[in-house]
């Protein structure tokens, strides 16, 4: 299955996301547009979205903080995000074929 938000490069993992900050929970919330549409708690001062982001992301992979990488849209809502050899696939992840 192709997916427009999904990307691997070798062992590396690549999201195209749609970051809302301040929702009630963290949690995937779908899609929007061609992004996987992710809802963090965390309102986005101090970098706290970021943050929960990442700690999502680390819990839901079950990789360290330091094999998580926003590689671009730090200070926005879309956001590239990748992920060094992840090692688990969380059930809101589409499977490969």
């Amino acid at each position: 299955m192709t997916v427009p938000w999904l990307t691997w490069e070798g062992p590396r993992l690549r999201l195209r996301l749609k970051i809302q900050p301040r929702a009630g929970r963290t949690e995937v919330a779908g899609t929007y547009g061609d992004r996987l549409k992710i809802r963090v708690q965390a309102p986005p001062v101090d970098g706290a979205a970021n943050i929960a982001l990442t700690r999502f992301l680390t819990d839901a992979f079950e990789v360290s903080p330091g094999r998580v990488q926003i590689e671009t849209g730090a200070t926005g809502t879309l956001k590239t995000v990748a992920i060094e050899t992840p090692e688990v696939m969380p059930s809101w992840l589409p499977t490969q074929n």
